[in-house]
């Protein structure tokens, strides 16, 4: 009876550890997943900033902000 308990166990040790392998880069593969899909949305906002003219208009008004505050 002992012997059947201490073979399930290591059999389920066994199958354990063999998951875990199979998953071990699933995780890196979801962060680089998230990292491209941050890097396409800021591309697309830098291309609509720089078309719609308003990312130098708004650099312009934090400048004159800044150096209106400093006088």
């Amino acid at each position: 009876m002992l012997s059947a308990f201490v073979s399930a166990t290591l059999r389920l040790a066994e199958l354990l550890a063999a998951r875990r392998s199979r998953e071990e880069g699933q995780t890196t593969a979801e962060y680089a997943l998230v990292i491209l899909a941050a890097a396409a949305i800021a591309v697309v906002l830098i291309a609509w900033a720089r078309s719609s003219g308003k990312l130098p208009a708004f650099f312009d008004a934090v400048i004159d902000q800044v150096i209106g505050s400093a006088q």
